[in-house]
């Protein structure tokens, strides 16, 4: 089994299940830190922004995805096999080869003011984190919600980098027309387990001053803990919800760990790497929570899981967010606003 990566969460390449291919990354390309393979960045020129989904579990029907791949390198990532349709791996290529939709403001613009556009909320990160550590560079996410800000069109975000602050001035435009919320992607309060789980997302304490930042800039702004592994961070539940209350988080979600294709492979070396002692225990909880499969694809089980220990995880939420007091759903953002820049509107409108 490949040694664990210093700075990354896969320590492998998994094989392309499209392309009988596979190779072994040159030891001597790493980054200038020594944390394993330099990550790089490809100009993806994608001709449309705005995705569309049927899936009932998600909570919106389109989406946003300004970067294909994710450098926060979480082994558990429900996305890495995506990287498979590019030609590329669901391991090491996944966190150190991005796509770069360096176009999409221009595009969101282009599609916006389309007559064919009808308005619904956009999701931001209905695939991979769109306040990874390049956005600090590209502003592509910010550039984007300049354009949502212009045409007011709502948006909710999920992300587990508090370089979502930095956007507190768009995000707050939009929420005074009820057209944005955010999500802050929490899975633990251990900064030790969150520094080889997710090694270049924000640190937990970050987050939670995120919620507080977002909260007092009068954004509306909850806790998802997600993913719950159980075996592994299921014990965090109240801890984890109460800490994300006492910072401002109004609403809070979950969902439970599941592993389609080779991220079956890629969490599995990682749980060997690091928690060896426990990995046939939290690999044994995940089989009891999907009819003994490490993966569920079906709509309304796939995120929550069924049978005891999905009944006893959903139990152990739902009493605390009580207890804590957090509103049931996140808010009901709002189309009512949305304009074209130019468009010619009734006297009666604000």
């Amino acid at each position: 089994m490949a040694e664990a990566v210093r700075g990354r969460g896969a320590s492998f390449n998994t094989a392309n299940r499209f392309i009988p291919l596979y190779y072994e990354e040159d030891p001597s390309r790493i980054d200038c830190d020594g944390s394993g393979p330099a990550t790089e960045f490809f100009r993806d020129k994608t001709r449309s922004i705005i995705a569309s989904n049927d899936s009932p579990d998600v909570g919106f029907t389109h989406s946003i995805n300004v970067y294909r791949g994710c450098e926060h390198g979480c082994s558990y990532c429900y996305a890495r096999p995506y990287h498979e349709y590019l030609g590329l791996s669901a391991g090491l290529d996944f966190e150190t080869k991005i796509m770069v939709k360096e176009d999409a403001p221009e595009l969101l613009r282009r599609e916006l003011m389309s007559p064919k556009w009808k308005p619904v909320t956009l999701g931001m990160s209905g695939v991979t984190d769109p306040y990874q550590p390049v956005e600090r560079k590209t502003q592509l996410t910010r550039r984007c919600l300049e354009v949502l800000a212009e045409f007011r069109n709502p948006v909710g975000i999920v992300t587990k980098n508090r370089l979502v602050e930095r956007d507190a001035d768009l995000l707050s435009q939009l929420a005074q027309h009820n057209a944005a919320c955010v999500h802050i992607s929490i899975t633990t309060l251990d900064n030790d387990l969150a520094r080889i789980m997710e090694p270049r997302a924000s640190q937990p304490f970050g987050r939670l001053e995120a919620i507080a930042a977002l909260a007092t800039a009068g954004i509306p702004v909850g806790v998802m803990a997600a993913p719950i592994i159980p075996g592994l961070n299921d014990h965090e539940i109240p801890s984890l919800l109460q800490a994300a209350r006492d910072a401002g988080a109004s609403f809070a979600g979950y969902t439970i760990l599941r592993l389609p294709m080779s991220v079956a492979d890629v969490f599995s070396a990682w749980l060997e790497q690091h928690f060896p002692d426990r990995k046939e225990k939290v690999l044994g909880r995940i089989r009891e929570l999907r009819d003994g499969n490490l993966n569920e694809s079906q709509f309304h089980r796939r995120m929550r899981g069924v049978g005891y220990w999905a009944e006893v995880i959903g139990d152990v939420f739902r009493l605390h967010k009580a207890r804590l007091k957090f509103s049931q759903k996140p808010p009901e953002l709002s189309t009512a606003s949305f304009r074209r820049p130019g468009e010619q509107r009734s006297l009666f409108d604000e």
